[in-house]
C-alpha cells in the first residue's frame, strides 16, 4: 500500500497528468449545483425596529432547513441551490408573512429587509394564515389605493424594459402610451404625478422628459440594479405626501452588499449597461453601489420614428451607506442624466411635407438629484429620519427653420434651469400597540431661470414668452395618525399644509383612510383625501404683450379624492382587488371665454395667455385586479379599468378630456423553466397585452389651417374626437445558466410586437394643402447580453 502511495504521488507530479487532474477537478466543480447565500433583516413595518428570533422557513422545501434571526433582526440561509423559493417569515406579536418569487442565483448573494405588521390579536383567540407581503406596501399609513413594485416584478415583467414607469402603466387604473413613458392615473395629467427617491420630489427622471409629453419621456435613469421595493400610490395619499394630484411613486434604492464585491455588465442593441457594489472595507458594514448607463439608438433607428437614432443618452446612480454603533445610519445617494438629440432639416426642398422636414431640432437637457439621509432609532419606539438633498434639471432646446433659400432662421428657444435645496425630516413614534404617528415637515428653496422665446412667422420680432430668474420657497408639514379601533379595524387620518412663498399661497389637506378585515383574507376600504400640485414654474411669469408677468397670484390645481376598495386573497398566491373612485378637480388655471385648460396640457411650452383659476374637474371609475403571484414556475395579472375625465374650460363648457380614453385592458403573463442535470439553466418566457381607448382629440379647422400653414384645431369642439382603440404586445425571452460564482443571461425585449402604429398628433402637409395625422410605427427591441459575478 505504502508503495502505491508512492506512485500515486509521482504520478501526480508529473505535468501531463497533473494537467488531467486539473481538468478533472473543474469538470467535477461544473457539475457541482450552484449555491448561494440568502440573508436578510426582520424588522417592524411601522417602527422598523429589528425583530428578533423570527422564524424563516422555505415555503414546500424540506430538505433546506429554516433558520431564526439574531438579536438584531438578521438571519442567513446558506448553501440554497439555485432556483425560485418562497418565504415564511413568523414572529410572536406579529402577523406572519410570505415573501413569494425569491430568486436565488449562483453569482450574487440575496438580501432581503422584511417588514412584519403588529397584530393585535393574540394567537390563542384565532389562528391567523401568513399573507404574501406583496399585498401591503411599504408605507403602513395606506388604507387603498397604493401597490408595493418590487424589484422582481421591475427586472421580470415584459414591457418594463428596465424602467420602473413602464412597468407601472400595466397597473389597473393607470394606461400610457408606446413612444414614451408618462403615467395618465385615473385620466389625470401626466405631469400631476409627483416623482420620490428616498423619500425627496426629485424633477421627472425621465431620459428625453417633457419632450412628447410633459411628465413622460423615453425611458427613466432609474435601473433596476440599484432599485428597492418601491410604493406606487394612484390617489387618496397619506398626510406626508405633499404638492401631489394624481399620484405618487415613491422610489428607493436598496444597499449595497456589505460582505462581498458584486458586479454586472450588460451589452445590448441599444446600448450598455455596468453595476458594482461591495464593501468599502471587509469586515465592515458600510457599502457602495453603483450604475451607469449609456444609450443610442442609432442600430434600432429603421424600426423608430423619424430622427430617433439620433437619441443619445447616459445616467449614473449610486448609494453609499454608512451604519455606525451609535450615531445610526447615513446614506450619500444620487442620480445624473443627460440627453441629446440630433435632428437636422433637409438640405432639398423637394423633401419638405412638414414643418419637421425644414426645422433643425438639438435639444440637450439634465436632470441630477443627490443627497445625504440620516436615520437614527430613538428607543425601541421612535425613529427620525432627515434628509439634506440638492436637485438640478434644465433644458436647453433651439428649434431653427430653414426659408426657401435655405437660410437659417431661428424659431423657439427654450432655455429653463431650476435648483432646488430640500431639507426634509420626520418621527415616527409608537404610542401604543395601537396608536402611531408620524410628524414630519419639508422645506423647498427653489431657484429658477427662465428663458421661452418665440419667434413668430408674421413677424421678426422676437417675443420673451416667460423671462426671468429669482427664488421662492415651498414649506410643508404633516402629521399623520394611524390608530387600530379594534382587532380588525384601523383608521388612518391626517393633514397637510403647504405654503408657497411665491405668490403666499397656503393649502390645507386633510386626509383620511378606514380599512376593516371582514376576515383573515378580505378586506374593505375607505379614503378620502384633499390634494394639490403647483403647476409648472414658467406658466407664473407668462408675460403679456406689455412685457408685464400676468400669472404670479396662480392658485395650484386641488382635488377632492374618495376611493372604495375590497380585497380578497383567494389563496395563498392568488389575489382579487376592486375599487371605485371619484375625483373632484377645482381651482384649475383656464384662460377666459375658451376651452383651454391645463388638466390637457401635453407638450405646449409657449402658453401666452393671462390664467385664471376658475377651471373644473371630474374622474370617476372602477377597477378590477386579480393576480397569481409567480408560483410553480409561472404568474399572470389580469386587470381591467372603465373610467370617465371631463373638464370645464373658461368657457364653462363640460366636454371630455384629452386622456378620457374610457378602459383599459391587460393582461401580464409568464413562465420560466430551469433545465439541466442540476437546474442551473433557467429558460423565461414573460409577455404583456394591452388593449385601451384611444387619446381625444380636436377636429380640424381645415380653413384656418391653410391660412397659417400649420396645423389650427377647432377648439369649440376641442376633444370631441377619439382615436381609435390600440392593441399593444410585449414580449419578453430570455436564457440564463448559473455556474459557480458567475451568471450569464441571454435576452431579448420588445416593445411593440404588434407594430401598432401609434397616434401622435396632425400636421400641416405643404404639398396637399391639408392637415394629416401623424401616426409612429414604434418598435423597439433590445438583444442583450448580461453577465453576473
Amino acid at each position: 500500500m505504502y508503495l502505491l502511495q508512492i506512485r500515486y504521488s509521482i504520478a501526480l507530479s508529473y505535468p501531463r497528468v497533473n494537467m488531467v487532474r486539473i481538468i478533472f477537478i473543474f469538470l467535477l466543480s461544473s457539475l457541482q449545483l450552484p449555491a448561494q447565500t440568502l440573508r436578510g433583516t426582520i424588522v417592524d413595518q411601522v417602527t422598523r425596529e429589528p425583530l428578533a428570533f423570527a422564524s424563516v422557513v422555505i415555503l414546500n422545501t424540506p430538505s433546506l432547513s429554516g433558520t431564526t434571526s439574531d438579536s438584531t433582526g438578521h438571519f442567513t440561509l446558506n448553501g440554497i441551490p439555485v432556483g425560485r423559493y418562497a418565504l415564511q417569515v413568523s414572529c410572536i406579536g406579529y402577523r406572519p408573512a410570505i415573501v413569494p418569487e425569491v430568486e436565488v442565483g449562483s453569482a450574487r448573494e440575496v438580501f432581503l429587509t422584511i417588514g412584519l405588521i403588529p397584530e393585535l390579536t393574540q394567537l390563542n383567540e384565532v389562528t391567523i394564515s401568513p399573507k404574501v407581503n406583496k399585498e401591503h406596501p411599504l408605507n403602513t399609513s395606506v388604507s387603498v389605493s397604493a401597490r408595493m413594485l418590487s424589484v422582481e416584478e421591475a427586472r421580470r415583467f415584459a414591457g418594463g424594459f428596465d424602467d420602473p414607469a413602464r412597468l407601472v402603466s400595466s397597473f389597473a387604473g393607470v394606461s400610457g402610451n408606446i413612444g414614451n413613458n408618462a403615467l395618465i392615473i385615473r385620466g389625470n395629467s401626466p405631469q400631476s404625478l409627483q416623482w420620490k427617491l428616498q423619500g425627496v420630489e426629485i424633477p421627472s427622471p425621465n431620459h428625453l422628459g417633457d419632450m412628447r409629453s410633459f411628465g413622460g419621456g423615453t425611458v427613466t435613469a432609474l435601473s433596476s440594479q440599484l432599485l428597492a421595493n418601491s410604493d406606487f400610490f394612484s390617489g387618496a395619499m397619506p398626510a406626508e405626501y405633499s404638492n401631489a394630484l394624481s399620484g405618487v411613486f415613491d422610489i428607493f434604492m436598496r444597499n449595497g452588499n456589505n460582505q462581498k464585491h458584486e458586479h454586472t455588465f450588460q451589452l445590448g442593441v441599444v446600448g450598455i449597461d455596468a453595476a458594482s457594489e461591495g464593501p468599502f472595507k471587509k469586515g465592515e458594514k458600510s457599502s457602495y453601489l453603483f450604475n451607469y448607463r449609456y444609450s443610442t439608438l442609432a442600430l434600432v433607428a429603421p424600426l423608430l420614428a423619424d430622427n430617433a437614432g439620433g437619441i443619445k443618452y447616459q445616467d449614473l446612480s449610486f448609494k453609499l451607506h454608512f451604519p455606525t454603533l451609535k450615531a445610526g445610519t447615513f446614506s450619500v445617494w444620487g442620480i445624473g442624466l443627460k440627453d441629446r438629440l440630433s435632428a437636422d432639416a433637409k438640405q432639398d426642398r423637394e423633401l419638405w411635407v412638414y414643418d419637421d422636414d425644414r426645422e433643425i431640432h438639438k435639444p440637450e437637457m439634465y436632470t441630477a438629484a443627490a443627497g445625504l439621509s440620516h436615520t437614527r432609532r430613538l428607543g425601541s419606539k421612535q425613529y427620525l429620519q432627515s434628509t439634506l438633498a440638492t436637485t438640478f434639471n434644465g433644458i436647453h432646446y433651439r428649434t431653427e427653420r430653414l426659408d426657401s433659400n435655405l437660410q437659417i432662421n431661428p424659431k423657439t428657444l427654450l432655455d429653463n434651469r431650476y435648483h432646488h435645496i430640500v431639507l426634509s425630516s420626520s418621527l415616527q413614534t409608537r404610542f401604543n400597540a395601537r396608536l402611531v404617528n408620524k410628524t414630519g415637515f419639508t422645506m423647498t428653496r427653489m431657484y429658477y431661470r427662465l428663458l421661452l422665446q418665440n419667434d413668430f412667422r408674421v413677424s421678426s420680432r422676437q417675443k420673451y414668452v416667460a423671462h426671468a430668474h429669482g427664488h421662492s420657497t415651498l414649506l410643508s408639514a404633516y402629521t399623520h395618525f394611524t390608530l387600530a379601533l379594534k382587532e380588525k379595524t384601523s383608521l388612518n387620518t391626517g393633514l397637510n399644509a403647504q405654503l408657497f412663498t411665491l405668490n403666499h399661497t397656503l393649502a390645507i389637506e386633510p386626509r383620511a383612510g378606514l380599512k376593516h378585515r371582514l376576515t383573515n383574507k378580505q378586506s374593505l376600504s375607505l379614503a378620502y383625501g384633499l390634494h394639490s400640485r403647483l403647476e409648472r414654474l414658467n406658466y407664473y411669469f407668462i408675460k403679456n404683450n406689455a412685457d408685464e408677468t400676468v400669472n404670479r397670484g396662480m392658485k395650484p390645481t386641488k382635488a377632492h379624492h374618495f376611493v372604495a376598495g375590497y380585497a380578497i386573497s383567494t389563496s395563498a398566491f392568488t389575489h382579487l382587488k376592486m375599487e371605485v373612485y371619484y375625483q373632484y378637480l377645482f381651482q384649475v388655471p383656464v384662460i377666459k371665454d375658451s376651452s383651454f385648460s391645463l388638466l390637457n396640457q401635453q407638450n405646449e411650452w409657449f402658453v401666452d395667455a393671462v390664467l385664471q383659476n376658475s377651471g373644473k374637474g371630474k374622474n370617476y371609475g372602477a377597477e378590477l385586479s386579480f393576480e397569481k403571484y409567480l408560483s410553480e414556475g409561472y404568474y399572470y395579472n389580469i386587470n381591467a379599468s372603465v373610467f370617465r375625465s371631463r373638464y370645464k374650460g373658461g368657457d364653462a363648457v363640460w366636454r371630455n378630456t384629452r386622456y378620457n380614453r374610457g378602459y383599459t385592458l391587460n393582461l401580464l403573463a409568464g413562465k420560466e423553466w430551469f433545465s439541466g442535470k442540476n437546474r442551473q439553466k433557467v429558460w423565461g418566457v414573460n409577455t404583456r397585452l394591452t388593449y385601451q381607448g384611444g387619446n381625444r382629440y380636436s377636429p380640424v379647422n381645415t380653413a384656418a389651417s391653410r391660412v397659417q400653414q400649420s396645423a389650427v384645431y377647432d377648439e369649440t369642439r376641442a376633444f370631441s374626437l377619439q382615436y381609435p382603440s390600440a392593441f399593444t404586445s410585449y414580449l419578453t425571452l430570455s436564457y440564463k445558466i448559473n455556474q459557480k460564482k458567475i451568471a450569464h443571461e441571454i435576452a431579448l425585449k420588445v416593445i411593440n410586437l404588434t407594430q401598432y402604429r401609434e397616434y401622435v398628433g396632425s400636421r400641416y402637409n405643404y404639398r396637399t394643402k391639408t392637415v394629416d395625422v401623424h401616426r409612429e410605427p414604434v418598435v423597439i427591441p433590445n438583444l442583450s447580453y448580461r453577465v453576473d459575478l
